[in-house]
């Protein structure tokens, strides 16, 4: 006799869709502390992409590979989730993993490629150019300071040195060729000798 899933409620799609969130978070923080900068774990492939996009600063693995990671993240979330739960919730969960992940590729990005919008955004940016600039083995969280402040790698960004070489574009004034009078009292550029 076939069995038939069980429907698929709004609130609970909802909550499954929200731990997904969630363990996406956890899953950013540890994965950019234990396999970007942990010295036991490297060398590794994460490792290899992360330690290029800190020297380069503007470089990031190609968005197809990205895609790809993402795609593949989606049957092994959905059937540990589904041993959980079910497998509509299980596959809602996933789906807002492998989600979760593609926004959080995009905010990372649009940190070093733009200015901030509103506070959250430029705070966000500093917690960020903080772990980038000044110690990379704090401020692991990009989208998040949940991680941090919960594990102690958390520091409130101090006024950030920016290495010349390594300058974004929305920080440095085309016409002086120095940090923006507006981002002044944040960031300064640290030039060679």
């Amino acid at each position: 006799m076939p069995t038939s899933m069980p429907p698929l409620s709004l609130p609970a799609a909802a909550l499954a869709a929200l731990a997904g969130v969630l363990l996406w978070s956890l899953a950013e923080y540890l994965l950019h502390r234990f396999l970007g900068h942990d010295h036991r774990t490297l060398p590794n492939p994460f490792a290899a992409e992360h330690t290029r996009h800190h020297a380069e600063g503007d470089y990031f693995a190609p968005t197809w590979k990205k895609a790809l990671v993402a795609l593949a993240a989606v049957p092994p979330t959905g059937a540990v989730a589904a041993l959980v739960v079910d497998v509509p919730l299980g596959l809602v969960f996933a789906l807002s993993f492998a989600a979760t992940y593609l926004g959080y590729e995009w905010l990372h990005r649009r940190l070093h490629t733009h200015r901030g919008v509103g506070p959250w955004g430029r705070w966000l940016r500093r917690h960020h150019f903080h772990h980038h600039f000044v110690d990379p083995h704090t401020n692991h969280g990009v989208t998040s300071p949940v991680w941090d402040v919960a594990f102690g790698t958390r520091r409130e960004p101090t006024r950030i040195r920016v290495p010349a070489k390594l300058r974004m574009r929305w920080l440095v004034d085309d016409a002086t060729g120095e940090v923006r009078a507006e981002l002044a009292s944040w960031y300064e550029l640290r030039r060679a000798g």
